[in-house]
């Protein structure tokens, strides 16, 4: 869903009592990815403690599985009174998906205000931006947008077996392609399905049909095999390249819907560990929002749960 209305899940609040100051007291951000729960204690404003633990999106895990690993990270990011939690996550496309996070998230912060927003909201917050276009390119792919009247708007973010173009799941599922259409035109094993057979020990592409279809296998392991995709296309291997030009082009393309919707020109800020980290899809996402205009293109330079202070000390 795509619109310039306030999406459906607007900032969620549970508890009360927050602090005079935005920005006084003990604060616990969170940024929920598909691989991963990022979290950091700040007080006063001031980082005191850094750690992760598993994915706690409920999209990737169970319920059950995503209050462990909450309850771990909070073990290990220190006790003691919280006056607010903030978090953001893929997959909160409702109020109902906010207020289901929230109540995980609760109990581990008894008495705390606990807000749940769209993960793509620290992102723009982290780039230093009150306005402007957020796309997630990670796990998953999403983009978000804010304009100077308030208006907001998505694009993407509906998951792998809808969307994410562009994202690690993708280019994992598009090595699998490419391994199996080669088989499939009697043509021998490249430096790609090489890599990607080795990394899933098999011995031959055709095994990789059922591994993907395995139970044992989900998003966040074919995810991983994206790195097989940069691997190659540093190396030379051409197909590689292509993908990861492709995928820049299917990002700008979130990024132009989003900055259409809101009738902006940027800036537009790419984060997520593929967006951050690989300079030749950062390349092509720069170039094919540049072939519409759109020259104001940043990529994230801090983790996205720093972004929450940012949004912490906005006026409610």
């Amino acid at each position: 869903m795509t619109n310039t209305q306030k999406p459906p899940a607007a900032p969620f609040d549970q508890a009360a009592g927050s602090p005079a100051s935005p920005l006084h007291g003990i604060t616990i951000g969170l940024d929920i990815g598909g691989t991963k729960t990022h979290g950091i204690r700040f007080e006063d404003g001031v980082p005191v403690a850094d750690e992760s633990a598993g994915s706690s999106n409920v999209q990737n895990v169970s319920r059950e599985q995503a209050a462990r690993n909450l309850a771990d990270l909070f073990a290990r990011i220190g006790g003691g009174p919280v006056d607010r939690v903030y978090a953001g996550s893929g997959g909160i496309d409702t109020d109902e998906d906010a207020a289901a996070l929230a109540a995980l998230i609760q109990p581990l912060a008894p008495g705390a205000r606990v807000t749940v927003v769209h993960d793509s909201r620290l992102l723009l917050a982290a780039g230093r931006a009150t306005t402007g276009v957020a796309v997630i390119a990670g796990t998953g792919s999403a983009a978000w947008g804010r304009n100077a009247d308030g208006g907001e708007a998505r694009a993407g973010g509906w998951g792998y077996l809808l969307g994410d173009e562009g994202s690690g799941y993708w280019l994992g599922r598009e090595a699998v392609r490419h391994s199996l259409r080669r088989m499939n035109q009697g043509l021998p094993v490249d430096q790609l399905t090489e890599a990607l057979l080795v990394s899933c020990g098999l011995d031959h592409p055709n095994k990789l049909i059922a591994l993907f279809h395995s139970p044992d296998t989900g998003r966040r392991f074919w995810a991983q095999q994206a790195r097989h995709v940069v691997e190659a296309a540093a190396a030379g291997h051409r197909d590689s390249a292509t993908l990861l030009d492709q995928a820049g082009q299917d990002l700008a393309a979130l990024a132009g819907q989003v900055l259409g919707l809101l009738k902006i020109k940027g800036p537009v800020i790419l984060g997520g560990g593929l967006g951050m980290n690989v300079a030749p899809l950062q390349e092509s996402f720069r170039r094919h929002l540049a072939e519409t205009g759109v020259t104001d293109v940043r990529v994230l330079d801090q983790e996205p749960v720093f972004g929450v202070l940012q949004l912490v000390a906005e006026p409610a």
